[in-house]
């Protein structure tokens, strides 16, 4: 199903979810030490992780890589698929999320340049609490990489699964941990 709106077509699953993909940036493969943000296009003053919706015919690794190249201006090695995360009360998106380790960063690129995007290096710790306030869901990306999902070790994949073979996270299924642990 696709619904078009000026300069873009949305993309949804059978379900009716919005196709979303998103990266963690890393400046190195550890995903320890810190990951890349971008302002909001709405909001210019609020932080987000770098993503946006699949076109047609897309595969989810595709649009990641395209969307944190239009949104961050960094290209990368992508890596592992992080998990796929819904998000249900008002938007109704299902986002695929990997993580790519920066290895060029552009001094402009297109968001800079149209819509004055910024974008910022933060702490691991720190991009969670900055999350948190506006954007639960892209905290919670975050929170699963810290709750154990360890680095591939070297070896960098991009699973290719089919609709029906995907775990989803929901916010229902974090809700009831602290906030540190979510």
């Amino acid at each position: 199903m696709m619904k078009f709106k000026p300069n873009q077509t949305r993309t949804y699953d059978r379900e009716g979810f919005k196709k979303r993909a998103a990266c963690l940036c890393f400046r190195s493969e550890q995903e320890d030490e810190v990951v890349l943000l971008v302002s909001s296009s709405r909001y210019p003053d609020q932080w987000i992780v770098p993503g946006g919706g699949m076109e047609p015919e897309e595969e989810p690794w595709g649009a990641a890589m395209r969307e944190v190249y239009e949104e961050a201006g960094v290209k990368g090695k992508l890596g592992r698929l992080l998990g796929i995360f819904e998000q249900n009360q008002d938007r109704k998106h299902r986002t695929y999320v990997y993580v790519l380790t920066v290895t060029e960063i552009l001094e402009d690129w297109e968001d800079s340049v149209n819509i004055g995007r910024k974008r910022e290096w933060f702490k691991v710790e720190d991009a969670i609490k900055v999350l948190q306030c506006h954007k639960p869901v892209h905290a919670e990306y975050l929170e699963k990489l810290k709750l154990g999902c360890s680095p591939s070790n070297g070896n960098s994949t991009v699973p290719s699964l089919p609709d029906n073979n995907t775990l989803f996270v929901t916010a229902a299924q974090t809700s009831g941990l602290p906030s540190s642990l979510r």
